[in-house]
């Protein structure tokens, strides 16, 4: 698949050619969402805790004798049904939520995500990205200048979007990452579920070496 490249500033400096084991896949709605669903549970935490009765506080004693009281026989008010006592059935701490995901399924799923993005126009590639100075001013107006392509109707300061860098790049990261819709990650960790949350990818073609090398 030929698709156009830009500069920094927004120019259209000719065309790259992107391989088609990551850019040409064929969409697969299930296979997305099972891998997507699978990395958001890997990242909950489960900190939603309630006790039971052995750990609520009290109720060492006998409330009252067993038997001549003319009440119901109780043994603690830890007990389920004391207010106060230990909660039956509610969430624990220990609960494991992680999902196992075949490296098989999660490189597919990025290929998958990653074709479909690219039949849809919303992949921008640039020939280089590098913002030295670090400033968010810098990086605001190189936006400003994305919004002016036409073939990207939205992209910009406003839109959704994920940078994907080459590597790790201090200067880059800081810039871009005080403006609220913007993400940037380094191509070999990108997850399905980052892509998906972003309506536009923005990326240099050594993002693209690194994404086919991880893919392949």
């Amino acid at each position: 698949m030929k698709v156009d490249l830009y500069n920094q500033n927004a120019e259209k400096v000719g065309t790259t050619e992107l391989p088609d084991s990551v850019f040409a896949v064929k969409w697969s709605p299930a296979l997305v969402w099972q891998v997507v669903e699978s990395e958001r549970s890997n990242l909950r935490k489960g900190t939603a805790h309630t006790k039971d009765r052995s750990e609520v506080s009290g109720g060492g004693k006998k409330p009252w004798r067993q038997k001549g009281t003319g009440r119901a026989r109780h043994g603690s008010i830890r007990s389920p049904i004391w207010v106060g006592g230990g909660i039956t059935h509610g969430p624990r701490k220990d609960k494991i939520y992680a999902k196992k995901i075949n490296k098989k399924m999660s490189r597919r799923a990025l290929a998958v995500i990653l074709s479909q993005k690219a039949r849809d126009g919303e992949i921008l590639m640039l020939d280089s990205l590098s913002i030295t100075s670090g400033k968010t001013k810098d990086a605001f107006n190189f936006l400003k200048n994305l919004a002016g392509i036409r073939e990207f109707g939205g992209i910009g300061v406003n839109s959704r979007a994920l940078v994907l860098v080459a590597s790790k790049d201090l200067n880059t990261s800081r810039a871009l990452k005080n403006i609220p819709k913007i993400n940037v990650t380094e191509a070999r960790n990108a997850a399905a579920s980052d892509l998906l949350a972003s309506r536009f990818i923005i990326t240099p073609e050594e993002s693209v070496k690194a994404l086919a090398a991880r893919i392949k």
